[in-house]
């Protein structure tokens, strides 16, 4: 399964990249679909692209019905991959 992931942009970087942070997790990802994105700000991420903002409670609340849905550890095996 692949849903959109909240992460947090740890790192911005040359064209349109950034790096995110799931956990312990780093990714690198495109920022090309979503403007006005700064370091610290929270993007849903689907397949290497953030698709946009969101606040840092909306992130937390959706990483917490994914914890107890039971969809969030094999996300983040996908993740790491």
């Amino acid at each position: 399964m692949c849903l959109a992931i909240p992460a947090r942009v740890v790192e911005l970087l040359d064209d349109d990249m950034a790096v995110v942070a799931f956990d312990t997790i780093r990714k690198r990802i495109s920022l090309a679909l979503v403007a006005d994105v700064s370091l610290g700000d929270f993007v849903l991420v689907h397949v290497g692209y953030a698709l946009h903002k969101v606040s840092p409670e909306e992130a937390e609340r959706t990483l917490q019905l994914m914890a107890e849905a039971g969809v969030l550890e094999e996300e983040r095996e996908e993740i790491s991959a």
